[in-house]
């Protein structure tokens, strides 16, 4: 079996005649949470763009999809956002929107019963069917990224993209929301990847990590390997505190050479 699901091979794009990515090349593995780390202005939120094909580049995307791998294509990408704005004045509610997005007649002449019944099941994966009637302007940011999240579950996608998507969160919810992605990541095999500034979270729950500086690729692997008080330096820069994560039960260390794990860039 092919353990890779997308290859990125010689990545460069320029933006109103400014270089974002140049030459990047990284794997993101197959049923696998590959985590995307670097500082503000490395090119992250492009890379998920490129991904996506919403801006050109140069070099290739290649993809090992469907069953047996030979799809050049994913047949669907699930995308979150780092936030959404929503206008306090829509009176728009979380059934509505889904509605938007799964039903072509306006909502205005009514929901069909197939979305109810959708938005029902897929909140129900992140917990949050009983937010299906709630405005959507009075929701969290925890709130509404699991809402973001559900629809983003539609329809089964093979690559779920998360641009920082505890940005709008609260701190008590972060680690909620990233179990939840684990745990989606384990039952459904989807491949997840994602933008965090959180190394403790990203020691904890992703198998592969890519580490972007100027828009190059500086170490990408296993985090074990990868978060380690050197390599986070080249990333991040010197002097930063390190943090981890112990996987067997959970606790967590911190001082200033050894655990290896950055937190709160």
């Amino acid at each position: 079996m092919n353990p890779v699901l997308a290859s990125i091979q010689n990545l460069s794009i320029s933006l109103g005649g400014r270089q974002i990515l140049n030459g990047v090349n990284a794997d993101i593995l197959r049923n696998k949470i590959t985590a995307l780390i670097g500082l503000n202005g490395s090119g992250k939120s492009t890379l998920l763009k490129a991904l996506i094909r919403e801006i050109p580049y140069r070099g290739q995307i290649k993809f090992f999809c469907g069953h047996d791998h030979t799809l050049p294509q994913p047949k669907h990408v699930g995308y979150v956002p780092q936030k959404l704005a929503i206008d306090g004045r829509l009176p728009l509610t979380v059934r509505e929107f889904f509605a938007l997005s799964l039903q072509r007649r306006p909502i205005f002449l009514g929901i069909a019963e197939r979305v109810t019944q959708t938005a029902d099941r897929l909140l129900s994966i992140v917990g949050a069917r009983h937010l299906l009637n709630r405005p959507i302007a009075k929701l969290s940011g925890g709130e509404l990224q699991r809402v973001l999240l559900s629809l983003a579950l539609q329809p089964n996608p093979e690559l779920l993209l998360l641009d920082e998507p505890a940005a709008g969160i609260d701190f008590a919810d972060e680690k909620p929301f990233y179990d939840l992605l684990a745990d989606i990541n384990r039952r459904q095999g989807v491949s997840i990847l994602i933008v965090s500034h959180d190394i403790s979270i990203v020691s904890e729950h992703s198998h592969h990590v890519l580490c972007l500086q100027n828009g190059k690729v500086v170490c990408q692997g296993p985090p074990g390997e990868v978060l380690t008080p050197e390599l986070m330096g080249t990333t991040f820069g010197q002097g930063k505190r390190l943090y981890g994560h112990d996987h067997a039960d959970g606790e967590h260390c911190e001082h200033d050479d050894g655990c290896g794990h950055s937190h709160g860039m």
